[in-house]
């Protein structure tokens, strides 16, 4: 069984900012896969299906960014899901180029709130990603301010790319060993 997670903040308000590109990628996965969205016992939306022979459960923290270990670490917990093998999670990077993707097996937060809070929850920094990038603000620009907010229109055809990129990581991940699926993925 594998889990995908994808970081963001619930509410309508922040559907399209910056903050929320890895709800996008799980919710065109969904889209794709035909699973179906479910409230959980979580603190998240879950939706559970098949693709060939493996079991994948999607999730969406409704726990709001900051708080997103709350929900991956139970879980995780209740599903007996090792991180480190079977747990994927999508995020936006401010430290990649807006549109550009960027997979990697383990490492740090990179200060990412979302990433430090699933870390601290499952005391372990081994577990896969993919970095979604949407650069960093203009100088004088608060970064809240900045991950809170829309994309401007080619920014956010970039990004829509790279949305499906990260998708068709993600698919490629039930198939194959993670390190191949980052020398086929990684831009």
């Amino acid at each position: 069984m594998k889990v995908i997670v994808g970081l963001g903040n619930p509410g309508r308000e922040y559907g399209k900012t910056r903050h929320n590109v890895g709800f996008w990628v799980v919710d065109r996965l969904a889209n794709q896969l035909g699973i179906e969205w479910k409230d959980s016992k979580f603190k998240g939306l879950i939706g559970e299906g098949r693709v060939g022979q493996e079991k994948i459960i999607l999730v969406k923290p409704l726990t709001y960014m900051n708080l997103s270990g709350e929900c991956v670490s139970p879980l995780l917990h209740f599903y007996k899901i090792e991180p480190k093998e079977d747990l994927l999670v999508v995020f936006d990077d401010m430290d990649l180029p807006c549109g550009k993707i960027r997979l990697r097996e383990k490492g740090s937060s990179g200060g990412h709130n979302g990433m430090k809070s699933i870390i601290a929850h499952l005391n372990t920094e081994q577990f896969k990603r993919i970095k979604i990038g949407i650069e960093r603000p203009q100088p004088g620009r608060k970064v809240p301010d900045y991950v809170l907010s829309l994309f401007s229109k080619e920014q956010e055809e970039d990004v829509l790319i790279a949305v499906d990129r990260a998708v068709a990581a993600v698919k490629d991940w039930l198939d194959s060993p993670f390190p191949n699926v980052m020398n086929r993925h990684n831009q």
